[in-house]
């Protein structure tokens, strides 16, 4: 099963294929091999460190909503 986090690209590195990804107000470097065309403000899906997709912003949307009311339920907890 692969569990992939919405983000939004904040900058990109050219010169070693990376991109600094913001998901839920946490910044990280992750690579991006897999989706060559990406660029600053799109949306991608992160797993294990790499970005897999891009997907676009409404779809973006949604998947941090069910990402919140996934966390909120194990707060509750």
């Amino acid at each position: 099963m692969c569990l992939g986090v919405p983000g939004k690209v904040v900058m990109i590195s050219n010169e070693n294929r990376t991109a600094l990804v913001d998901s839920f107000g946490v910044p990280r470097w992750v690579g991006i091999t897999l989706v060559p065309d990406v660029e600053v403000d799109d949306y991608v899906l992160v797993h294990a460190g790499y970005a897999l997709e891009k997907i676009d912003e409404g779809d973006a949307e949604e998947r941090i909503k069910l990402w919140d009311e996934v966390l909120e339920v194990e707060e509750e907890k």
